[in-house]
């Protein structure tokens, strides 16, 4: 059986933050849930902070260097998400906002994701749903029902706060198994196929530079990503041949996206 791969995100500025402890912890039960379920599944953790400056770059050039594009690749192949950011002037911090903006908006299509988010205060807990689920609804992931924040006293041990953010945690955990179990085959494949209608180029769905069109001697060249989304090769040939230009056709193999 294929192992499931849930990448988990973490916008925490701290070392240690509460932000990576929520995800570290969200992160353990997801995997428990899936074990429950007789799913193995692999977990990997990153922390945007490390990211900082790429990501900031990225906005200003358009394209992201290899660092960067590592990562973005590890979150659009992923099955799930897990997105854990620290509250900032009442909404998620500039740093979570800024690498989901660099991200094409069509990229976590249907993907399942938990939302997380750490504050000073309890008071601070709507930013759940007045900042973080409307970004993820624009961008057309499928966020579980229980979203989970952690305040100071969410942390104490054996206290009833805590036990409380173990339940919300847990729920969330089985809310993502359950997401994924319902996911469509077309959003499941795995790493390296596509899952769209053939023959169209990634043009608005890729930021990755390797996925641009690249001078060839005296071709342009272009990579083929199945993901369905852009312009149509027919498009593309068509315009180049009008502007006098051969054409060079890579394979999905190309395609960091595949």
């Amino acid at each position: 059986m294929t192992d499931r791969r849930i990448v988990v995100v973490s916008a925490g500025l701290g070392v240690p933050s509460s932000s990576r402890m929520l995800a570290d912890l969200i992160g353990a039960e997801a995997r428990a849930a899936f074990d429950a379920a007789g799913e193995s599944v692999e977990v990997s953790t990153f922390e945007l902070r490390e990211y900082a400056v790429d990501i900031a770059n990225t906005m200003v050039a358009g394209y992201a260097p290899p660092k960067l594009e590592a990562l973005i690749s590890e979150v659009v192949s992923a099955d799930a998400l897990i997105a854990v950011t620290p509250v900032f002037t009442a909404s998620m911090s500039g740093l979570f906002k800024s690498f989901f903006d660099v991200i094409d908006r069509t990229s976590l299509d249907g993907k399942p994701v938990i939302l997380g988010a750490t504050g000073g205060s309890s008071r601070h807990s709507m930013v759940l749903d007045y900042a973080l689920r409307p970004m993820f609804s624009y961008l057309r992931a499928r966020a579980t029902p229980t979203a989970v924040y952690a305040a100071p006293g969410d942390w104490g041990a054996g206290d009833a706060e805590a036990a409380t953010l173990d339940s919300r945690v847990r729920r969330a955990a089985s809310e993502l198994v359950a997401l994924l179990g319902d996911q469509p085959s077309h959003l499941s494949s795995p790493p390296g196929t596509c899952s769209g209608r053939p023959g169209r180029i990634p043009w608005r769905r890729c930021r990755l530079s390797s996925c641009w069109p690249k001078p060839n001697g005296d071709n342009v060249a272009f990579p083929i990503c199945d993901c369905g989304r852009g312009l149509s090769i027919r498009v593309i040939r068509r315009l180049l041949r009008a502007a006098g230009s051969k054409v060079q056709i890579l394979t999905a193999d190309d395609c960091l996206l595949g």
